[in-house]
């Protein structure tokens, strides 16, 4: 029996149990891809990771990225909270602030920086994203899901940035923190339409949490995710959604927000994770802190 280093990360805050966890394998060079698979349906997070070889010039590290019911070619939390475990377990280093991981979906650049309070943020550069309207059966179907209208004049699309998120944004934040969307309608709409799942998000109003300028909501039951408490690519996808309404002219400047936002996640599942996003013109970057919840090892 092997004994392999493991360590769940909790992603997107810095209060432990607050954020997204992700389990990470330290070592999964002996595994084979059923037993990653087995191991991550186990866990049952929404991803697990395993470090294995570098296989492409210029990557630091490789990560294979898992759900319970399926591989994944990119995620965002589990990139963040994959890159905090190396570092703290001393498995890579940053070169100027940079890290490279490789995963099935190319090569991702990391910037990692410290903060005032000394805290880690680490940043990912999301793959360029392709956006595509939904059809208006689609667009329909969805509002009929939600049980609840799209804020006017922004019509859903579909952001691809790896996985493949529809995106909709609604009225309000406290319009998508009230929504109780129908999840079996959606499995089967996901899965007819090849989608990783759905995300919403409405702008705040006064009292922002965390200074947040928006509210989002992730949710992928096609891969056995109800709600993603904190959902690192469904928070890149929306910066997508904002930049490409900026591009065709649909609201003012990027969207009707600033170039650079802040995302809070998880108030319904009793979190309270907190979501840099970098809105340009030829990139968009995704940031937030980490913490360490479990350090040990996992026989298999």
């Amino acid at each position: 029996m092997a004994r392999l280093p493991f360590k769940t990360v909790d992603v997107f805050t810095k209060v432990p149990f607050k954020g997204n966890p992700v389990a990470v394998i330290l070592d999964g060079s002996a595994l084979s891809a059923e037993q990653m698979q087995q191991i991550a349906s186990w866990t049952n997070l929404s991803e697990t990771t395993f470090i294995v070889p570098v296989t492409q010039a210029g990557a630091d590290y490789h990560v294979r990225i898992f759900t319970p019911g399926a591989e994944l070619p990119f995620a965002g939390h589990p990139t963040i909270g994959t890159a905090h475990a190396l570092l703290e377990a001393g498995m890579i280093a940053p070169k100027n602030g940079v890290l490279v991981q490789q995963c099935k979906a190319g090569l991702i650049t990391l910037n990692v920086s410290d903060g005032d309070d000394g805290a880690r943020s680490i940043a990912f550069t999301l793959p360029q994203p392709a956006i595509t309207p939904l059809e208006d059966a689609a667009a329909a179907e969805l509002r009929a899901l939600l049980g609840v209208d799209f804020k006017p004049g922004m019509a859903p699309l579909l952001a691809d940035v790896g996985p493949r998120w529809v995106v909709a944004q609604l009225s309000s934040a406290a319009a998508v923190l009230a929504c109780t969307p129908d999840l079996q309608r959606m499995k089967a709409q996901d899965i007819k339409g090849r989608h990783t799942g759905v995300v919403i998000f409405g702008e705040h109003g006064a009292g922002l949490p965390h200074g947040a300028d928006i509210e989002v909501r992730a949710f992928a039951p096609a891969h056995g995710i109800g709600e993603d408490p904190v959902c690192g690519s469904g928070n890149g996808a929306v910066a997508a959604y904002i930049r490409h309404v900026a591009e065709r002219g649909q609201s003012g400047d990027i969207g009707g927000f600033g170039a650079q936002l802040t995302a809070s996640q998880g108030q319904v599942v009793g979190r309270a994770g907190v979501i840099g996003l970098s809105i340009g013109a030829d990139a968009i970057q995704v940031a937030g802190n980490a913490v360490t919840c479990i350090d040990g090892s996992l026989l298999v």
